[in-house]
């Protein structure tokens, strides 16, 4: 997403970047899967799965992106926004209030 230069001007154009719900599923998948990876880190005080965490929450996104966006996932140009903005959506979509998100970001 180049030319962003605020988050705020980064938020809409990274939600327009995951406007099929399956490359959201992909992200809400990949960022359960990293966060447990980075629970059982700490449950069994093993380094090991936090080194595993990023990459099944970053494999599973750019999956998504390339198999039903067909475009570059934001984390090449703003990795800590789109870090930031894969747990935002998640917790929209979590509370119900993603749709409404969306919709505004189309029509911006």
């Amino acid at each position: 997403m180049p030319g962003a230069t605020r988050y705020a001007e980064f938020w809409p154009r990274y939600l327009r970047a995951h406007r099929d719900p399956r490359n959201r599923a992909a992200h809400y998948l990949g960022t359960g899967a990293g966060l447990a990876l980075l629970l059982l880190a700490a449950a069994r005080r093993d380094w090991r799965p936090m080194l595993a965490a990023p990459a099944a929450g970053y494999a599973a996104a750019w999956i998504g992106h390339g198999a039903f966006e067909g475009n570059r996932p934001a984390s090449f140009g703003h990795p800590i926004w789109s870090f930031i903005s894969d747990f935002r959506m998640l917790a929209l979509w979590a509370c119900g209030r993603l749709p409404h998100e969306l919709e505004k970001a189309l029509r911006e």
